[in-house]
C-alpha cells in the first residue's frame, strides 16, 4: 500500500492512525485494538466489519 494512501486513512471509530500489515493484508488500529481487512486491494473501514486484534497476527513495526 502506498504511503500517501496510508497517511490519508484513519480508523472509523477513533479517527486515529492505522498501521499497515502487508503480510496479512490488513490495517491495524492500536488505540481500539481493531483489525480492518483489505479485500481486493480495498480497505474495508467499517467498524461493524472490524475484528479484535489477535496478538499472534500483529507485527510491531
Amino acid at each position: 500500500m502506498k504511503q500517501i494512501l496510508l497517511s490519508a486513512l484513519a480508523c472509523p471509530k477513533c479517527h486515529g492512525q492505522l498501521q499497515y500489515d502487508a503480510e496479512h493484508q490488513q490495517l491495524i488500529c492500536q488505540a481500539d485494538n481493531l483489525v480492518f481487512a483489505i479485500k481486493d486491494k480495498i480497505p474495508v473501514l467499517l467498524e461493524s466489519e472490524a475484528q479484535p486484534i489477535n496478538q499472534t497476527q500483529f507485527i510491531e513495526e
